[in-house]
C-alpha cells in the first residue's frame, strides 16, 4: 500500500541518504526543513557533512523537475516533494509572524494538514521524542526513523553457557579442544562457559573458532598485562579476544567501570611495546561539542585536547604506575610516562575529528566512547583501518551525549550486531564493575 513519509529536520541531519530509502512510497520535505537545514551547512561536525549532503541531492533533483509538483526518487514510483501550503506562504513573507511560531510546530502542522488532506496513510518521521508525543496528540501518525534498528535489550552479547557431561569438561583440560554440543548454533569467536551437568563449580571457559568449528581455551598469561589481571569471567573473555592477532575487530560494551579501557589499553601496551606485533597504539574518542568548538580552549593542540582526552590519560597513568615505568624512583612523574611513549612516537591519542581520509595501517587503535558515534561514523573509522591494524571500539550504550543517536541507533550497537558472524570480529558486554565497590553501587542503584 503507497504511504507518504513526512520527514523532520532531524532525520536528515542523522541520514542525509533517508530521501533515498521509501523506493515505493513518496516523500514529502516541508519547507521549513529546508530553512533549518542551512543553518546546519558550515558546521564542520558530522550533522554538518548531513546537511550539505541532502542539499546536494535535492539540487540533483532540482534538475529533473519542479520540486513543488513533485519529482521521481528511482525506478519504484516513489515521489519526492517540497511541500510550502499558501497560508505556509504567507507566514514565511511576513518574519513578525514566523518568529512567534517554532519551526517544530510549523512542521507539525504540515504533517497534520496532510494527514488531513491525503487518501493514503501519512507516516510523521522524526527522531525528537516530544514531537512524536505532540503528534499523537493531534492525531498524526508518528514513527523514529532508524533505518536498521537494533533490539538494545536483546544485543548480542558474545557469551554463552553449555551445559556438558564431566567426561567432556576433564576431556577439554587434557585435549584443549572440544567440538560444541551439536544443539548450540554459535557465532565465530563467541566465549562459551562450558559447565558440569553434575556439579555447578565445575566449569571450563572457551572461545569457539569459527574456522575450525571447534572450542579452543582462553590465552591467560600468568604474569598479567602491564599490572592488570582479569577479576571476572567477562573480562578473561574480553582480553581473549583483545590479545588475538587473528581478530581484527573487538568490541567492548559494558556500564562505567566494567573495565573496558583500562582492558583495551593494557592489551594494546603489552602488543606494541612488549610484542612488537604493531609500530603504534593509537587512542581516539569522539569530542562534543566536536569541530571548531575545539578551538575555543586555550594552549596549543595537547592543551586543547586535555580536558576531553583525561579519562584516557588517568588509565594510562594507572597502567604505567603500576608496571613502575613511571615511578618516581626513576627521577620523572607518571605524567611523563605517557609522555616519554608520545614522543617516541609509540602512542598517538587524539580525537576522531581528523581521522576523515586517512590510511592507519600496522596500529593497535582503540576509539573509546563510541556509542556517540552515528553509524555513518564508525563505518568511515573502521574503513580507515589499513593492513594488519586491529580496532577495539569501547562504550556504554546509555550514557549517550549525542543527540542524534540513542540507544538503539547508534554505531556501536550498529556494528556489535553486523559483525557478530565475522570470523575476524568479536564482542563481550561487561556486565560487573569493578572500578570499587561505591562506582558499582552507583551504577546499579542511580
Amino acid at each position: 500500500m503507497k504511504k507518504t513519509f513526512v520527514l523532520d529536520t532531524n532525520v536528515l541531519l542523522y541520514d542525509a541518504q533517508a530521501i533515498l530509502r521509501f523506493k515505493e512510497h513518496d516523500v514529502i520535505i516541508c519547507f521549513s526543513v529546508l530553512e533549518e537545514i542551512d543553518a546546519f551547512k558550515r558546521d564542520m561536525t558530522e550533522t554538518g557533512r548531513n546537511a550539505r549532503q541532502f542539499s546536494r541531492y535535492l539540487d540533483e533533483f532540482r534538475k529533473k523537475g519542479n520540486l513543488a509538483k513533485g519529482v521521481k526518487i528511482g525506478k519504484e514510483g516513489g515521489k519526492l516533494l517540497i511541500d510550502l501550503s499558501e497560508s505556509e506562504r504567507k507566514l514565511f513573507s511576513s518574519p513578525a509572524h514566523k518568529s512567534a511560531l517554532k519551526n517544530d510546530n510549523i512542521i507539525l502542522a504540515a504533517a497534520l494538514r496532510l494527514t488531513k488532506k491525503l487518501k493514503h496513510q501519512v507516516i510523521f518521521l522524526t527522531k525528537d521524542t516530544n514531537l512524536r508525543i505532540r503528534a499523537d496528540v493531534l492525531g498524526v501518525f508518528s514513527q523514529d526513523y532508524d533505518p536498521q534498528p537494533v533490539d538494545i535489550d536483546h544485543l548480542y552479547t558474545g557469551m554463552t553457557q553449555a551445559i556438558v557431561p564431566t567426561a567432556a569438561i576433564d576431556q577439554f583440560y587434557t585435549e584443549r579442544l572440544m567440538k560444541p554440543p551439536s544443539e548450540m548454533k554459535l557465532y565465530p569467536n563467541q566465549c562459551v562457559l562450558l559447565k558440569d551437568e553434575t556439579n555447578e563449580n565445575h566449569t571450563a571457559a572457551a572461545r569457539y573458532d569459527g574456522k575450525k568449528e571447534m572450542l579452543v581455551p582462553l590465552r591467560k598469561r600468568q604474569e598479567g598485562i602491564w599490572g592488570i589481571f582479569p577479576k571476572n569471567l567477562e573480562q578473561s573473555f574480553a582480553l581473549d579476544l583483545l590479545l588475538n592477532d587473528h581478530i581484527r575487530l573487538v568490541s567492548l560494551v559494558g556500564k562505567a567501570g566494567t573495565g573496558k579501557t583500562l582492558l583495551a589499553l593494557a592489551a594494546g601496551l603489552l602488543k606494541t611495546l612488549d610484542e612488537g606485533e604493531y609500530k603504534k597504539l593509537l587512542v581516539s574518542r569522539p569530542i562534543y561539542p566536536m569541530g571548531k568548538d575545539l578551538g575555543y580552549l586555550p594552549g596549543d593542540i595537547e592543551e586543547k585536547l586535555n580536558p576531553w582526552m583525561q579519562p584516557i590519560f588517568d588509565n594510562l597513568e594507572f597502567l604505567l604506575g603500576n608496571t613502575g615505568y613511571s615511578s618516581k624512583e626513576q627521577g620523572r612523574s607518571r605524567k611523563h610516562g605517557y609522555m616519554e611513549l608520545m614522543s617516541q612516537g609509540m602512542l598517538n591519542i587524539e580525537p576522531l575529528t581528523y581521522i576523515r581520509g586517512r590510511s592507519i595501517p600496522q596500529q593497535y587503535m582503540i576509539v573509546d566512547e563510541a556509542q556517540n558515534l552515528t553509524p555513518h561514523e564508525i563505518k568511515t573509522i573502521i574503513t580507515r583501518v589499513g593492513e594488519n591494524t586491529k580496532i577495539i571500539l569501547t562504550g556504554d550504550c546509555y550514557q549517550i551525549d549525542n543527540p542524534y543517536v540513542d540507544a538503539s541507533s547508534n554505531g556501536l550497537t550498529y556494528v556489535v550486531e553486523r559483525f557478530r558472524n565475522e570470523a575476524i570480529a568479536g564482542h563481550v558486554t561487561l556486565t560487573k564493575g569493578e572500578r570499587s565497590e561505591l562506582a558499582e553501587l552507583a551504577a546499579n542503584l542511580l
